[in-house]
């Protein structure tokens, strides 16, 4: 039994470490998205979709620096199911013929190109999905807050709103900082580390309850390390196996889910690392005891 003891890693004892990368990753990100603000897609900024098929496929760059070379401005260009059928985002105006001159451009270079379908996403629509999920957000972590402090404390609540807020805006900071695209996909992905962390956190959260209440003894950050000991292995299994998945998406998957890919791969490592160092960890100066969690006894009648 000793020597198991003696094997159990001291996360407790790094937290103050762990509490000042975490401050630091936050800094950074909400600079930011101050400074820079996210490259948001055209879901949210309104503008113009072009979808084009090739005899063969062509090089993206080539495609983007054509448009780029005539009238068109804030060209987004990618793969879209095949390797020939290109999308082409514009942020401009919609007109009728602008698939046409599309086309005509790239049809230049001497590759046969044919218009499949050219649409607008109106700046209207761009703005209600902006405002809706946002909202949509907030409502998810409140949801998560009230579910946490029903099914155990109010103090492992505020821990795990803590921690998710960690989570989404590192994630979301990322994005910002390398002016990656923000667009749906990568909003569903943000949802999913959502469930994602907080499904590593209820874990957690669930050993140290049974822990303290076990436990003879008060000295709540040994609690807590025997506790995340004994999930660590089942969180970077899960993480681990969640991330193979991942990074064969990114590499298969194409250009379509590439934010998506990119933001669930973020996610997975930050809410893993939140899991272990930060949700626990913050139950410390949130004050938990094992009187939060042992009801008074009932007097005999």
């Amino acid at each position: 039994m000793k020597t198991l003891v003696n094997r159990q890693l001291d996360f407790m004892g790094k937290r103050k470490i762990a509490f000042a990368v975490s401050g630091l990753l936050i800094l950074a990100s909400v600079v930011a998205l101050l400074l820079q603000q996210l490259n948001l897609g055209l879901d949210f900024t309104g503008g113009t979709l072009v979808e084009v098929r090739y005899a063969v496929a062509p090089s993206l760059d080539a495609v983007r620096q054509t448009l780029e070379g005539a009238e068109f401005r804030d060209v987004s260009v990618q793969t879209f199911g095949a390797a020939n059928e290109v999308l082409i985002r514009l942020q401009q105006a919609f007109d009728a013929d602008v698939g046409d001159r599309v086309v005509e451009l790239l049809r230049r270079s001497g590759e046969e190109v044919d218009l499949v379908r050219a649409e607008f996403v109106g700046a209207q629509v761009g703005d209600q999905l902006r405002d809706q999920s946002g909202l949509g957000l907030l409502v998810a972590l409140g949801i998560v807050m009230l579910y946490v402090a029903f099914r155990f404390q109010y103090k492992f609540a505020i821990g795990a709103l803590l921690a998710l807020l960690h989570d989404v805006i590192i994630v979301v900071g990322i994005f910002s900082l390398f002016q990656i695209e923000f667009d749906l996909t990568v909003l569903a992905a943000v949802l999913a580390v959502i469930g994602y962390s907080l499904n590593d956190t209820i874990v957690v959260y669930d050993r140290i309850r049974e822990n303290i209440r076990k436990s003879r003894i008060d000295d709540m950050p040994a609690i807590f390390n025997e506790s995340l000991n004994q999930t660590l292995s089942r969180t970077l299994a899960t993480s681990g196996t969640t991330l193979l998945v991942l990074v064969a998406l990114l590499a298969l998957g194409g250009d379509m889910i590439e934010g998506f890919a990119i933001a669930l791969i973020i996610g997975v490592v930050v809410g893993t690392y939140s899991s272990i160092y930060v949700s626990g960890a913050l139950l410390l100066p949130l004050g938990l005891s094992r009187e939060d969690l042992i009801p008074a006894r009932k007097e005999d009648l």
